[in-house]
């Protein structure tokens, strides 16, 4: 019996990445009899927010990371140095102890010892983020070239660290071309949980968008775009679904007299029929690392118009064919796109039709395949 070890980092508060672990880490432990085991590092004691198999072994390292990023710089640094220890004599100590068959990392803070453990078990690591803002360091009181510097020495050791191991997974095709330097690397990309429910009827002016309120989401860019479209379509009205501090952008949609079109709320516990009840689904990111949410909307039938942004739309949506792929960052250009697919219901439910269809290759059966093939092989 194979003995996989998936390292998780925290389940304390719900990231995208985290999440996505825990449920590859379920779907293990209930469809193959392999032995699943999970690391932890976040403060022990805290319940979790998400749900793990009660097959699956843990255990938590109790670093706690997290704190560092209440300390001052130099206070930092030390402190770094002293929990990064700690972790890689704990780690190390797990492995040899279980000798797992395989050994899954998010590329954190132990791809930076991993391969050195000789515990047996082959390493694969997986990159929840595009190429090009991962370890991208910017320290505004520091001079742009050691910015640059420190970047680049941060990339090479990491490029140096992922060469060594057996296998390297991205997320999709577009940020599988940025890594010319590595060669075991391949392609799995993220699953969406199968929809089983009524499709959406494409019938109901509402659009809606759905991720945290931060700018790498560009909702800022969208509210611009969807001023354009008021004018034009005033009884359309966009939906935001997100976690964060939304108030910025509700002053802005204010400021700009669109209360009536365009409204922010929180996260939706139920927002496959958030998606079902509206009849387009708008994404403006400046960059992803894949875009979860953009086939979660078109698995209920809701055709995608999106910013062709690095790295995610592009694989995930055929422009002119089941959704729209839009110049990054162009508002106008968005804003047309809106109008586009409000004023023609035909080609909306044919985009949708083809949307539908489309999503179903990133169900958890078909993507979760790939993953056991891929352990099978190794």
């Amino acid at each position: 019996m194979k003995k996989i070890v998936y390292v998780v980092g925290g389940l304390v508060g719900v990231s995208g990445m985290n999440a996505i672990l825990c449920r590859k880490i379920n779907y293990l432990a209930c469809h193959t009899d392999y032995d699943i085991y999970m690391i932890l590092t976040e403060k022990a004691g805290v319940p979790w927010s998400l749900d793990v198999n009660p097959k699956v072994k843990w255990v938590n390292f109790d670093i706690n990371f997290d704190e560092l990023d209440t300390m001052p710089t130099l206070k930092k640094i030390f402190f770094y140095y002293l929990k990064q220890r700690k972790y890689k004599r704990r780690f190390t100590d797990y492995l040899m102890k279980i000798r797992p068959d395989i050994t899954v990392s998010a590329l954190r803070r132990e791809i930076n010892f991993i391969n050195n453990i000789k515990d047996g078990s082959k390493k694969i690591g997986e990159l929840h983020f595009e190429r090009t803002f991962y370890r991208k360091y910017h320290n505004k009181y520091l001079p742009n070239f050691i910015n640059h510097y420190i970047t680049k020495k941060w990339t090479d050791s990491l490029i140096s660290n992922i060469q060594k191991l057996d296998r390297f997974i991205v997320l999709t095709h577009e940020d599988y071309k940025k890594w010319p330097e590595i060669k075991n690397k391949m392609v799995i990309p993220n699953f969406i949980e199968e929809y089983h429910g009524e499709l959406a009827s494409l019938e109901k002016k509402n659009a809606i968008a759905v991720g945290r309120y931060t700018w790498q989401k560009g909702f800022d860019i969208l509210i611009d775009a969807w001023s354009i479209v008021a004018r034009k379509h005033p009884d359309w009205t966009l939906n935001i679904f997100g976690q964060g501090e939304k108030n910025t952008y509700e002053e802005n949609i204010l400021k700009k007299g669109l209360a009536k079109q365009i409204v922010c709320n929180p996260p939706s516990s139920q927002i496959h029929e958030e998606y079902r009840n509206s009849s387009i689904f708008v994404f403006s990111s400046r960059y992803e690392g894949f875009g979860l949410v953009l086939a979660e909307a078109m698995s209920v039938g809701v055709p995608a118009i999106s910013f062709a942004c690095p790295c995610g739309p592009s694989d995930i949506i055929t422009h002119g064919q089941d959704g729209l792929l839009i110049e990054n960052g162009n508002i106008k250009e968005l804003a047309e796109g809106i109008c586009y697919l409000i004023e023609n219901s035909h080609i909306r439910k044919e985009y949708g039709a083809e949307a539908y269809t489309k999503a179903q290759k990133y169900y958890p059966d078909i993507i979760m395949r790939i993953w056991i093939n891929l352990f099978e092989s190794l």
